[in-house]
């Protein structure tokens, strides 16, 4: 008999199973803020729990809590002051082992049905999420619902699919005959347990506390392990609230809410320590490049899903829809102040220009016309605070003044700083346009993160491409693009991305971008490039996250 949450949210399994099959357009919650489909409500109640949480402690009921600790800042000037458990890891790692044991006995089927049902609960939170989104990632109101809500749900859902799906092909028991000839044969009969390998430790990102915890928080948990979220200090809420979901489900059905927990820390020291611990089996990251190899290289007793910096790049050779083009850019580059780890660092443009529907575009033209796309589109107050939102972290904004300087290329168009009425304290910045030459590799060759591109001139076309694929292969990318009217360059890039490992987008004009992902359809990341490791998400997400322990006799 399955678990009676199994039943009731087989219809979502079933979508989410049929959807990472076909690839094609289909999601479980809705991305639109609407009371209509949320309930009339529904924003008030959010803004209000979200708004009950501020200037109070963070209650958790966790084991071996010794203080509290704060501090986030958000980037739009609302005084937050959240104080969360500190907490002895090593009380944390012991009380996830022991409730791993009653999580491993529900099964499979279990552990899904409650999984899917958490991710229903969080679902209804998703105005509370938003506002803890929008409040400590700087992310402006939609992206803040979409990104740090419905979406980042449909990324847990999708490795909640994949781990079903590989350990449905798992048999619970089966009989092994073996025939002897004219003697009886040999009979076993085989059982089949999964086991979760140990402790997951998700390590949250600053910019995407939900976006980029939710793939591995529900990989692990749905595959049978004790997971602890160790956000980013500077977006912890949105990870508090999500494990108090967590924790709240677990104990309604049965099972110790200690199974997760939130791990609160301005010691990196005590990360390290958590990360090399022998319990913890694996650790999920997306940040900087320095503690991500520094993982990699020492949590030896864990598989690492990395997700690490890179220099995302385009190859422009020619067009038949150049303003289109130009507007599609200027919407990628200025989407939450570039601090994306898909937002396009590097055009590649020929020194000779593109060729157009409106005729040859010089390479300074391409420039400028790029620079006034982005002013023109960002014109409006309401559209440009919308998008941009606001810078989060003080060494974006100090690498935004850097760029500005002209001290990393000829300045195309400076960022400006722009006053938001509705948070006077937030820091609004502009994207900024550098120009380079190839050869001038020590300026676009590292991740810029944040509103800074460089157009980079090349000699052509061909030699676009190739800079793009050394590019991913040696510094990695989570994404490329081409624009070209001409069948053989778009299959060059197509070539040289299959070589370097990397997604790539074509002749974007519409209303998808280079530096968005859909759950179900795009690979976020491939795992083949220095940028990551891993994919959100594969069947290598989630199936090296539980064993098979076997017993056998004879029948």
């Amino acid at each position: 008999m399955t678990h009676p949450l199994f039943e009731k949210h087989r219809a979502t399994l079933e979508g989410a199973l049929g959807a990472i099959a076909t690839r094609s357009y289909w999601s479980a919650y809705p991305e639109m803020p609407s009371p209509k489909v949320y309930g009339e409500t529904a924003p008030d109640d959010g803004k209000r729990a979200f708004e009950a949480h501020l200037g109070q402690q963070f209650e958790l009921g966790q084991p071996g809590q010794n203080g509290w600790l704060g501090g986030e800042s958000s980037p739009y000037g609302v005084a937050l002051d959240v104080r969360y458990p500190v907490c002895d890891p090593d009380a944390l790692i012991a009380a996830g082992l022991e409730a791993m044991k009653g999580w491993q006995a529900v099964g499979a089927d279990g552990r899904t049905g409650i999984c899917l049902e958490i991710l229903e609960r969080l679902n209804k939170q998703s105005f509370e999420l938003a506002h803890a989104v929008m409040m400590t990632t700087g992310q402006g109101w939609m992206m803040a619902f979409q990104a740090g809500a419905p979406h980042a749900q449909d990324r847990g859902l999708e490795a909640v699919a994949y781990a079903w799906r590989e350990q449905s092909f798992v048999p619970a028991e089966a009989v092994w005959e073996k025939p002897q000839g004219k003697n009886p044969a040999l009979v076993m009969k085989k059982h089949f347990q999964i086991v979760g390998r140990g402790i997951g430790l998700v390590i949250g990102c600053g910019t995407f506390p939900t976006w980029n915890t939710y793939p591995g928080l529900f990989a692990a948990l749905s595959t049978g392990n004790a997971v602890i979220v160790k956000p980013h200090s500077n977006a912890i809420l949105p990870a508090a609230i999500t494990v108090r979901t967590v924790r709240a489900v677990l104990a309604e059905n049965g099972i110790d809410p200690n199974l997760v927990s939130l791990c609160v820390t301005d010691k990196r020291a005590t990360t390290q320590a958590l990360a090399t611990h022998p319990a913890v089996k694996s650790v999920d990251f997306t940040g900087g490049n320095v503690f991500g190899q520094w993982l990699i290289d020492n949590s030896r007793q864990a598989q690492v899903y990395a997700e690490l910096a890179g220099v995302n790049n385009i190859v422009i050779d020619s067009t038949n829809a150049y303003k289109a083009m130009l507007g599609n850019l200027a919407f990628t580059l200025s989407l939450y102040s570039g601090q994306m780890c898909t937002t396009s660092q590097a055009l590649f443009v020929p020194a000779g220009g593109i060729e157009t529907e409106d005729g040859h575009k010089s390479y300074d033209e391409f420039c400028a016309d790029l620079a006034k796309s982005v002013e023109r589109f960002l014109s409006k107050p309401e559209v440009a605070h919308a998008v941009l939102g606001a810078i989060q972290s003080a060494d974006t904004a100090e690498r935004i003044n850097l760029a500005n300087s002209g001290e990393l290329g000829k300045v195309v168009l400076a960022s400006t700083k722009l006053d938001n009425p509705d948070f006077p304290a937030a820091n609004v910045r502009t994207p900024v346009l550098l120009a380079c030459d190839a050869a001038d590799e020590k300026l676009y060759m590292e991740e810029r993160f944040g509103p800074i591109s460089f157009i980079v001139k090349v000699a052509d076309t061909a030699a676009g491409i190739a800079l793009s694929e050394r590019v991913v292969s040696t510094h990695g990318a989570l994404t490329t693009g081409v624009y070209s009217t001409q069948q053989d360059v778009i299959d060059a890039m197509t070539e040289a991305t299959w070589r370097s490992k990397v997604a790539l987008s074509i002749n974007l004009t519409g209303g998808v971008f280079v530096n968005q992902s859909a759950a179900y359809s795009d690979y976020h990341g491939t795992g083949g490039n220095p940028a990551a490791n891993a994919s959100y998400s594969d069947s290598a997400f989630v199936a090296n996250r539980f064993r098979v322990v076997q017993r056998r006799y004879h029948a």
